[in-house]
């Protein structure tokens, strides 16, 4: 990163940081219920998994995303005969989606974003401020 980090690119790392966490969970929802004819096929969910930055410069820290992974949780095999995408022994692979775990996720993703609206509203004001003592 070329000089050192400021508030406005902490606050702008962690927006983004969890932009991705609320589409992961919107994902997740939207796949929600979702069946396949094999354990193989069937949705997983998908998880961020964030990393702290320090700044050595000015010992600002701030958070990246690391990646996001699907989950390893086995799909729930569901006794469906009629079907369509049923196997040969009558079964269907349900994706392993918590939707309340999900709108959870989303709701917390969503108040930590505004938090960080609110934080550079703040910087903003005594910024404003600053300028007219001077």
């Amino acid at each position: 990163m070329p000089g050192p980090m400021t508030l406005f690119d902490v606050a702008q790392r962690a927006m983004s940081a969890q932009l991705v966490r609320m589409n992961a969970a919107a994902s997740n929802l939207a796949n929600a219920g979702s069946v396949t004819g094999t354990e193989a096929e069937a949705y997983r969910p998908m998880r961020p998994v964030f990393a702290e930055q320090l700044d050595q410069a000015n010992g600002l820290s701030t958070v990246r995303v690391s990646g996001v992974y699907r989950s390893q949780a086995a799909p729930e095999k569901r006794h469906d005969p009629g079907n369509p995408l049923a196997d040969a022994d009558g079964y269907v692979f349900e994706a392993p989606v918590d939707e309340n775990a999900e709108m959870v996720e989303m709701l917390e993703s969503a108040r930590q974003y505004q938090n960080m609206v609110e934080a550079l509203s703040t910087a903003k004001q005594l910024m404003l401020e600053t300028m007219r003592i001077k």
